[in-house]
């Protein structure tokens, strides 16, 4: 599953919203539909989390790949990514922001 959390300015919570739900090995996540529900909450900037079914959060390459072309798309829409954090087994999960992966 591929969730966005939006905020306002001041990172206020403004909702959350469900961007796929995939397979067993892959979900397709599309900037459009990232950002469509956040342009409708008149966020300011979002943070995206997916889970691995395999519980191991370690970042793919396509998941490196994709949130580099979200992060693009965001500054195109002025929608700033926070973070994107996978979440896998027993509280585990890896941050794109602590990793340094955004840039």
């Amino acid at each position: 599953m591929f969730i966005a959390v939006a905020v306002d300015g001041r990172h206020r919570y403004a909702g959350h919203y469900e961007v796929s739900r995939g397979s067993l090995t892959t979900s397709i996540v599309h900037p459009r539909e990232v950002f469509k529900q956040a342009i409708l909450r008149n966020a300011a900037a979002i943070f995206l989390l997916h889970n691995h079914p395999t519980g191991d959060p370690t970042p793919s390459e396509e998941d490196v790949m994709v949130t580099r072309r979200l992060v693009h798309a965001g500054e195109v829409l002025g929608i700033r990514v926070l973070d994107h954090i996978i979440v896998g087994e027993d509280g585990s999960y890896a941050s794109f922001r602590e990793k340094g992966l955004l840039s």
